[in-house]
């Protein structure tokens, strides 16, 4: 790295010798003399030829290249991003970053990366692919990555992150057959997944050019949230990870993602019903529809099997058939229907007709070389459904009976269903939305989570996946709600005034000097007060804090207190142990799952305390039976609340 100065400042260059140009960045507002930070910002990596068509690699630069400013974000919505709306700030909390939105020229990603970084650096390379499903871009403040850099090399593990922007919602990802045979006629291969690809074509810029930043090429992770985790499993199974690895291991943070990728022929009438609302009939006349229109619509549209993006031995399902198979020694006949045990778990699955015995063998054992290497940490947080409260709260008791029992199309199973929730058609309606969010939760995230990891550990022989639960509360919300982990991993959140002494702080200590506090403890039997930790602070009882300055027990008995403490506890806890996994460490020990909260608890924990926290009995009565299919679409359907025209008569 080379810091030019001008009148006394000292402004980033990289001369890159590869692309024949000299890249200018800034020093990030966050550095400090002995963490200084750069950042290179709206760096080009793609183009665009045309709407709905591949991008190609960009590598065509001027002498001298600008990276002083954020570069232009896919066209999208103009609304508040997702992970604002879940933080409740207000509007002066927000920074009014005014990002240009520009369809062909929205590919670009930003560098951020320790100032003393020089070609020689070798620092691992973290990639962020950011979720918001049609909304968000790898420029937004709230994933900014200054601080996490600087708290990289804080601890002595100087990493650079990359954040990428790539198109969104139909411009990223529609799909049909006319589509597909535009395409074909100008040579691209597949249809669809452009927002995919265009990921792809992001870790190919990297792979070829981060060296000159300081970057290793060969120790890449990509970690992403939400939909961006969803798209991080897609690239797990696709056939350019199956052949040309770049990365070596991922970070899925609360995957959104149908589990069972739709084909192009499934996804084509819903194409079809949103050219006739917008009354065009040929793919020309769909490139020529306004952008601003395009992105209010098809917002469920992602990922498409499309024949060509996904791996020659997938099956269909982010859920891997044919390695969960081997791992448990089943031999299936094509087409039988079984269940497969997976860690206590059953789980009925279809063996696909498209997977030939011949070439079975000769596709897992390919597949094992590229993939089973690439570690994989996943979790999720404990009220990610709290996304869908304004749904959840439009449904009646009856209403959602009735529709959970149309969509399991069994009464029995339905029924128990309804019972393993506490939801009837009598259920008071300020308990409703509650009992929805809770089975909102398990069908579109908890379950799903849990299926992803045990499939993936089932690939990798039983190796290589670590597995955590995120229930730290929101400052602002009082739940772990979803998106809530970016707060601690970035630090770039505003917080609400947080007291910087807590209650416990006003008992006297212990003649011995210690107190009781959740730790790092691995205890079967862990409990708060189980363990004595010195320090200068202790737990009180009740009826002590209860006598502490200023507090109010009956006001805030019910509420977690998330002060400086323990924000600082969890946001330390998950930077570190997502650093060391960056730099090929494991974070924790893989039989264990790893705490983040509540109430600043951090550590490694049982597999009981895992099924303790969530529903995995409710999950093997009332979920297996119905089968993944029916689970996603009950979930996906209870988030749409019920139908306009009879929200009324529900």
């Amino acid at each position: 790295m080379i810091a030019k100065t001008f009148d006394n400042v000292q402004e980033p260059v990289v001369l890159h010798e590869d692309l024949k140009t000299t890249f200018t960045g800034i020093v990030h507002p966050i550095s400090t003399p002995d963490a200084p930070v750069h950042q290179y910002r709206g760096i080009k990596y793609a183009s665009v030829p045309a709407r709905f068509r591949q991008s190609k690699l960009y590598t065509d630069y001027p002498p001298q290249t600008d990276c002083s400013r954020f570069g232009p974000i896919c066209p999208q919505p103009k609304f508040k991003s997702v992970e604002e709306e879940l933080f409740g700030l207000t509007e002066d909390c927000i920074p009014d970053q005014a990002l240009k939105q520009c369809e062909f020229e929205c590919l670009n990603l930003n560098i951020t990366c320790p100032a003393d970084s020089t070609p020689d650096s070798h620092y691992p390379v973290m990639i962020w692919i950011h979720g918001g499903g049609n909304r968000g871009s790898g420029s937004n403040w709230v994933t900014d990555a200054g601080p996490l850099v600087q708290k990289s090399i804080q601890a002595g593990k100087p990493v650079i992150i990359v954040s990428i922007n790539f198109r969104l919602g139909l411009l990223g990802f529609a799909a049909s057959l006319a589509l597909r045979d535009d395409n074909k006629a100008v040579g691209d291969e597949g249809v669809g997944n452009y927002g995919l690809r265009d990921q792809r074509r992001a870790m190919e810029w990297v792979h070829r050019y981060i060296q000159a930043y300081g970057g290793n090429p060969n120790n890449v992770t990509l970690f992403g949230e939400s939909t961006g985790a969803g798209d991080i499993l897609c690239h797990l199974h696709s056939a350019a990870n199956e052949v040309a690895p770049l990365f070596q291991r991922v970070i899925v943070q609360s995957a959104i993602v149908d589990l069972e990728v739709p084909n192009v022929h499934q996804v084509s009438w819903q194409m079809s019903k949103l050219m006739s609302a917008l009354r065009v009939q040929t793919v020309e006349e769909l490139r020529n529809v306004d952008a601003e229109k395009l992105v209010v619509l098809g917002q469920s549209i992602r990922a498409t099997d499309d024949g060509v993006f996904f791996r020659r031995s997938w099956t269909g399902s982010l859920i891997n058939l044919d390695e969960t198979l081997q791992h448990h020694h089943v031999e299936p006949h094509i087409g039988d229907s079984l269940v497969v045990e997976l860690n206590g778990h059953s789980h009925h699955l279809k063996v696909p007709h498209r997977i030939h015995e011949h070439s079975r063998s000769h596709s897992r054992a390919r597949h094992l070389q590229s993939a089973s290497h690439q570690s994989v940490l996943i979790g999720d947080c404990g009220a990610e459904s709290l996304l869908w409260s304004l749904p959840a709260s439009l449904w009646t008791a009856a209403g959602a009976v009735k529709r959970i029992r149309a969509i399991c199309q069994s009464l029995n199973k339905a029924n128990v269903l309804l019972r393993a929730y506490d939801i009837n058609a009598y259920t008071p309606a300020d308990e409703l939305p509650e009992r929805l969010l809770e089975l909102i939760n398990d069908t579109r995230f908890a379950w799903p989570t849990e299926l992803i990891s045990e499939s993936l550990r089932a690939e990798r022989g039983g190796h290589g996946v670590w597995r955590y639960v995120f229930d730290q509360e929101s400052p602002s919300r009082g739940l772990p709600h979803h998106a809530v982990d970016l707060m601690y991993i970035f630090d770039n959140v505003p917080l609400p005034t947080l007291p910087t002494t807590s209650p416990y702080d006003y008992m006297e200590p212990r003649e011995d000097g210690y107190f009781y506090t959740p730790d790092d403890s691995d205890d079967e039997d862990y409990s708060p007060s189980s363990k004595p930790v010195k320090s200068s602070s202790c737990d009180r009882s009740t009826a002590d804090m209860a006598e502490a300055p200023g507090y109010d027990y009956d006001a805030d008995w019910a509420m977690p207190v998330v002060d400086d403490w323990t924000f600082a506890r969890v946001r330390n806890a998950i930077q570190e142990r997502w650093l060391a996994f960056a730099y090929g460490e494991a974070p924790w020990r893989e039989d264990k799952v790893y705490v983040f909260g509540p109430e600043g608890e951090v550590g490694e924990r049982s597999m009981r305390i895992f099924h303790a926290r969530r529903h995995t009995q409710v999950w093997k009565e009332a979920l297996e039976p119905l089968g993944m299919e029916v689970v996603q679409k009950l979930g996906a359907e209870l988030c749409n609340g019920p139908p306009v025209d009879t929200r009324s008569y529900y």
